[in-house]
């Protein structure tokens, strides 16, 4: 089985271990064709507290490591202060 990743920005990181990453996604709408953006945030866990607000990040589906949370960094890919 293939496992997920995703690349997002990182809009929170206020919780320990834990920061919150926006994905945002592209496709056509069905009927006009308009290409539409639509974003979702996942609970991805940091256990090196590396990751800052702004932070560019891939992320990787795992076991549910808490009620909302099954998704781990894997890497920083840009920083805040390189933006």
């Amino acid at each position: 089985m293939a496992v997920k990743e995703r690349v997002g920005l990182v809009v929170s990181d206020k919780m320990d271990k834990t920061v919150v990453v926006a994905v945002e996604s592209r496709s056509a709408h069905s009927k006009y064709g308009k290409i539409v953006a639509s974003t979702k945030r996942y609970k991805a866990h940091d256990e090196g507290n590396q990751c800052k607000t702004g932070d560019r990040v891939r992320i990787q589906e795992t076991r549910p490591l808490s009620r909302t949370k099954r998704w781990q960094v894997i890497d920083v890919l840009t920083t805040s202060a390189q933006v």
